[in-house]
């Protein structure tokens, strides 16, 4: 997430640190490039120079000037305020049984697929949500919600053909009987435009009247950049939204919409769209997204992530299967598939403190498909029993798999070296076992 808005900061960070003690000049000449670094990132000025002024205040305060690591204080500082700056706690949604979610935003911000995303969570905190299309103006609009809504199992109340009137359908959406047991949460899908004009909000206007929602979220695609900004601006004023849904971070992104529509429109950014994939949303926590610019990493996260995609058995499996060395293809198809579950590699490693401006991070998926291709193409025999991999048997791998004999080779090279070092490690185990109780 915003790599260029981060390189540079830990950049100036690191420098910072250098320090033994710390003048108001060096103070001064770092939060200087910490402001060309946020403008850069298309930071709004006004919240930038807002931001750099209160960073300044307290960095310069006395306990910081006279502490034993100067440095490390006000990077906590420049966190601290930053994590205010977006937020500061994390923001839940407002909902009643029967509750309703307005979804608004420009063409292209990503409204359509969010709605799904959003009812996909819901579902997971134990709502029925219905998805309730109400964009009649652009084609396929509909069938597009209706295909997303199978996808993640649930119900999409489209209006009657040739309905035109967005009140008349969001009218018989509401009216129809809702499915019995778990509260449901009506997510209302709107039109957007290229631009704003007065007649989409007009349109807003009178459908979030009459629906009375008890969220208004706005959909903002961040790397729209400081148009964002104004957007967020122009239907906060116009239709009083109670959150923003930010999409497509997973991008090139500069971030500067992330860091300043909380402080323009005062509203917090309840969500964060990930990836183009349904299940790659999250909640947005100010403090981990901090901790994320700034190269620390988001450890919680990571672990959360894990414990949605792994299965409490199958990771226990694993770990006998490493432990006594009789690990086998299978076993790595496992680990494969579950690696991908937790979202793209790329986005994994990126969660790891110190590891978001590694050199060379870049992950090469087309690579890690081939890989995932030699192995599919292995019988059940074979994955169990490498060993029996001949000549003749490698060479219809490659055939099957679309690669050559020697990236066949390599792997099955790489894996038999990943077994040893894992034999290895279980002797020494053992012997650290055995030694333990000799000596009890």
């Amino acid at each position: 997430m915003f790599p260029q808005l981060s390189d540079k900061l830990q950049e100036i960070f690191k420098d910072l640190r250098g320090h033994g003690v710390i003048s108001e000049a060096n103070v001064d000449a770092a939060l200087r490039q910490v402001r060309l670094a946020l403008l850069e990132a298309d930071v709004d000025f006004q919240v930038a120079r807002k931001f750099i002024a209160s960073v300044k205040e307290k960095a310069l305060g006395e306990t910081v000037v006279r502490s034993i690591t100067p440095g490390q204080q006000i990077i906590k500082i420049f966190h601290d305020e930053l994590t205010a700056l977006l937020g500061g706690d994390s923001e839940p949604l407002h909902l009643e049984d029967e509750g309703r979610i307005l979804m608004i935003g420009l063409n292209g911000s990503g409204k359509t697929t969010s709605s799904a995303k959003l009812a996909g969570f819901l579902q997971k905190q134990d709502y029925a949500p219905l998805l309730v299309p109400c964009d009649l103006q652009r084609p396929a609009a509909i069938e597009q919600l209706v295909t997303l809504g199978k996808q993640i199992g649930a119900a999409v109340v489209a209006p009657d053909a040739g309905e035109k009137n967005v009140q008349r359908a969001a009218a018989a959406a509401v009216g129809r009987t809702r499915p019995p047991g778990a509260p449901s949460i009506y997510i209302f899908d709107t039109a957007g435009r290229q631009e704003i004009d007065e007649a989409l909000i007009q349109e807003l206007k009178e459908l979030k009247k009459f629906l009375q929602p008890q969220e208004t979220l706005l959909v903002v695609d961040a790397a729209t950049g400081q148009q964002a900004v104004s957007v967020a601006t122009h239907f906060n004023n116009a239709l009083s939204i109670t959150g923003i849904i930010l999409t497509k971070l997973d991008g090139d992104a500069r971030g500067g919409a992330a860091l300043s529509m909380r402080e323009v429109t005062r509203q917090p950014i309840k969500f964060v769209g990930t990836g183009e994939k349904l299940d790659q949303f999250e909640l947005f926590i100010p403090e981990r997204l901090a901790g994320r610019i700034m190269g620390m990493g988001d450890v919680v996260g990571l672990v959360e992530k894990a414990a949605e995609a792994v299965e409490v058995e199958d990771a226990a499996r694993l770990d006998r299967k490493l432990r006594t060395a009789s690990f086998d293809f299978n076993d790595f198809l496992a680990q494969f598939k579950m690696m991908r579950k937790m979202g793209p590699l790329e986005n994994i490693l990126g969660m790891l403190p110190g590891m978001s401006n590694v050199q060379g991070l870049s992950i090469d998926e087309k690579q890690l498909k081939r890989t995932e291709a030699i192995v599919l193409s292995m019988t059940n025999e074979e994955r169990a029993r490498p060993d029996i991999l001949n000549a003749r048997r490698r060479q219809r791998i490659a055939r099957g798999s679309g690669c050559t004999v020697t990236e066949v080779n390599d792997l099955l090279r790489r894996f038999d070296q990943m077994r040893k070092m894992m034999k290895s490690a279980g002797k020494m185990k053992k012997m650290m076992a055995q030694l333990a109780r000799m000596k009890s």
